[in-house]
């Protein structure tokens, strides 16, 4: 049995994690296989700035950070701010993924140049960060918003004929005006919306959280985790940091 934790950078209730977990289909899970999806005890909400940026690093480090110890394969970052990701490679031995990362990777693999198609202004500035981030500036055709503020407790849920053609309006206008050759979803709180743009789109369209699943497939089947010289471990650590911070949703 393998374990596989999935992080969300923000507090969640559980009818939320619910939500999020459908996107991972047992169709698509491999035999032997438990996900574990779980938010933040406390800290940011909306990933709307550099300031909520900031907590959710700490937090998302704070949801990691015993997880090898507490018996899991692999950790993710389940979202496309990549939350966490650095310092959670750095502190743990077994794999950390990010889904953001996971996107990209596979983006490049489908076409020449990929354009990220997200919610409102402040996830562009985000994905755009974290593209130059990773490098990669290059393979960006466009980053595109719908101006819709997101919301990461009922997901596109109940907002599907508005959100849905506004999302398809912005993914053409990036392959006929940008260039695009790929679409990547901008969060995997817009996972519903996957299938209906993959069949409006004349180009693959990634589903962020799928990819970062099957991301933590493979580094399982083969045997591989990050690069203790890339990440290398603390001297000190202070992983009870957090523990005295009341849970925002409480088991």
């Amino acid at each position: 049995m393998a374990r596989i934790r999935m992080i969300l950078p923000v507090p969640v209730p559980g009818l939320a994690l619910s939500l999020f977990a459908d996107q991972i289909p047992s169709t698509l899970r491999r035999d032997g296989t438990e996900i574990e999806f779980r938010g933040t005890r406390s800290g940011a909400s909306l990933l709307d700035s550099p300031y909520e940026l900031a907590l959710a690093d700490s937090f998302v480090l704070d949801a990691g950070v015993s997880a090898e110890a507490d018996g899991c394969d692999v950790v993710c970052s389940f979202s496309m701010s990549d939350s966490g990701l650095s310092a959670l490679r750095s502190r743990l031995s077994i794999p950390v993924v990010g889904a953001a990362q996971s996107a990209f990777a596979l983006a490049t693999q489908l076409g020449k140049r990929f354009s990220i198609v997200t919610m409102w202004e402040p996830w562009k500035v985000m994905s755009t960060d974290l593209v130059k981030r990773y490098d990669l500036s290059d393979r960006v055709a466009s980053i595109r918003h719908i101006d819709v503020r997101p919301d990461t407790q009922e997901l596109l849920s109940g907002k599907e004929e508005l959100v849905f053609g506004c999302l398809e309006e912005q993914a053409k206008r990036a392959i006929e005006d940008d260039g695009a050759d790929v679409i990547i979803l901008g969060s995997t709180t817009m996972y519903q919306s996957h299938a209906y743009l993959a069949q409006a789109l004349p180009v693959p369209v990634v589903n962020p959280g799928v990819a970062a699943y099957k991301t933590c497939e493979t580094l399982l089947e083969l045997g591989l985790t990050h690069s203790k010289r890339a990440y290398p471990s603390p001297e000190r650590t202070v992983d009870d940091l957090f523990t005295t911070i009341q849970s925002v949703f409480p088991n």
